[in-house]
């Protein structure tokens, strides 16, 4: 097997169990696995590959917990400008009802190039919406292009506009063809060993547009063939009013008797929880993945993260969708995280630092997903890492380094690697045709 060393970092930021910020660090690599981390100069001089990475901050490549790549051709949509979640919704989908697979694949593969290039190295993207021919296989085969690890949600909702629901009828589903294609997907591209770059998770979209039947069976199957289980949940004021006024219950009270909390569950969003929404969530070890932006676009309100953590609950970052974000960017979500924290209290103690929300984009994300093999730089972990100069104009005069990764306005890594393999090259996606992406969208818009 080829290795690799990498050494010299200014600090290679580990976030092992320890939180070891190593200057002058390096690791040695073997197979795409990290077998030594540590000051250089106790690594091996020796490797197939040497890349120095002097004067640059290393640190594990990032984990987005929560996307949905199918509206990156959505983002500005005129009449989505200025609502909230709901009129949001309502303008949007008339135009997904239209989408091609070829709208899908293109808007996937422009996500998972702007979400490479801001150094993440895994994407978790819950995909509810499936337009005849839009298939598992083709997602998958992109996120292989680009060269990032791929965990897709096959997401569903059989709660339609006759029912009350947003969606068209040519978008709800069957409750069996749901679970049907569920199985299908798992069985063909469910991957759980360690380094895998494919795996499926089971997702209904929401309390508001997938029945309780539904909910109950998805979190049956996914607790039956071991799968992670993921939906929003306490995104809106609206969506608590909708359910207590339909249940009598809290969402979070009635995800928790459906089944849906679990140690295997993570649920986007999470504003707005109370003191006995969150002692459930903890009862079940249930995390939660924060949308900071998506949450102040669609004026949803600020998660008390700080609260959360405090807690014990393991909160990761998601970009949402392109549609309600606008953008891919696990750089600029860490510093709306860690800005955005500053709005809900005055009182300094409950702000989130800097270190809190990189440990929310690397290792709190691998927990949310199940993985023991990602989110750190320690030996027996995949390479997957990304490296940022010091002297870059965006954090040159900083005193701490890693800190100012988070602080300032930062938007693309140097470079990153995915188990041991390079993805980023000085700030560009290695070998990628972005003028040929660029063409195939202007070729769309003409239609």
């Amino acid at each position: 097997m080829s290795t690799l060393l990498v050494r010299n970092a200014r600090v290679l930021v580990t976030m092992d169990e320890t939180r070891r910020e190593i200057a002058r660090g390096g690791m040695f690599i073997r197979g795409g696995f990290i077998e030594q981390v540590g000051d250089t100069k106790n690594l091996p001089q020796i490797a197939d590959e040497i890349f120095d990475l002097s004067g640059h901050i290393v640190l594990p490549g990032f984990v987005n917990t929560h996307h949905h790549l199918n509206q990156t051709l959505d983002r500005a949509y005129p009449s989505s400008q200025n609502g909230n979640l709901v009129q949001w919704l309502k303008m949007l989908y008339p135009r997904w009802e239209k989408f091609k697979p070829e709208d899908t694949a293109v808007a996937t593969e422009l996500g998972l190039v702007e979400i490479a290039l801001s150094g993440c190295t895994t994407v978790a993207d819950h995909q509810y919406l499936w337009p005849k021919g839009v298939t598992a296989g083709g997602q998958f085969e992109i996120a292989s292009k680009i060269g990032v690890r791929f965990h897709l949600g096959r997401g569903s909702q059989n709660v339609g506009q006759a029912q009350g629901g947003f969606a068209p009828a040519s978008l709800v589903e069957d409750d069996d063809d749901i679970l049907a294609s569920t199985a299908e997907i798992v069985t063909k591209f469910h991957n759980p060993s360690p380094g895998s770059f494919n795996q499926v998770f089971v997702a209904p979209s929401s309390l508001r547009t997938a029945t309780t039947g539904l909910l109950q069976k998805s979190a049956e199957f996914a607790a039956k063939r071991n799968l992670r289980f993921h939906f929003h949940l306490g995104e809106t004021k609206p969506e608590i009013d909708f359910v207590r006024d339909k249940y009598g219950k809290r969402p979070a009270q009635l995800a928790d008797e459906l089944g849906c909390l679990t140690p295997r569950s993570w649920v986007a969003h999470g504003v707005h929880f109370d003191d006995d929404d969150i002692s459930a969530l903890l009862r079940c070890g249930c995390g939660i993945c924060h949308c900071p932006s998506s949450n102040m676009r669609l004026s949803s309100g600020i998660a008390p993260v700080r609260r959360y953590l405090n807690r014990g609950l393991a909160v990761g970052l998601g970009v949402d969708g392109s549609a309600s974000n606008d953008s891919s960017n696990l750089l600029v979500e860490m510093r709306t995280a860690l800005l955005l924290s500053r709005l809900a209290t005055e009182d300094g103690t409950e702000f989130l630092t800097a270190r809190n929300v990189i440990e929310m984009a690397t290792r709190n994300g691998a927990r949310l997903l199940g993985r023991t093999d990602i989110g750190c730089l320690a030996a027996g972990y995949v390479a997957d890492f990304v490296a940022i100069d010091a002297e870059r104009l965006e954090i040159a005069g900083s005193c701490d380094p890693v800190a100012a990764i988070a602080f300032c306005a930062m938007t693309r890594v140097d470079h990153s690697w995915v188990h041991g393999k390079p993805l980023v090259r000085h700030g560009e996606l290695k070998g990628y045709d972005f003028a040929g992406t660029l063409e195939r969208i202007r070729r769309r818009a003409l239609h």
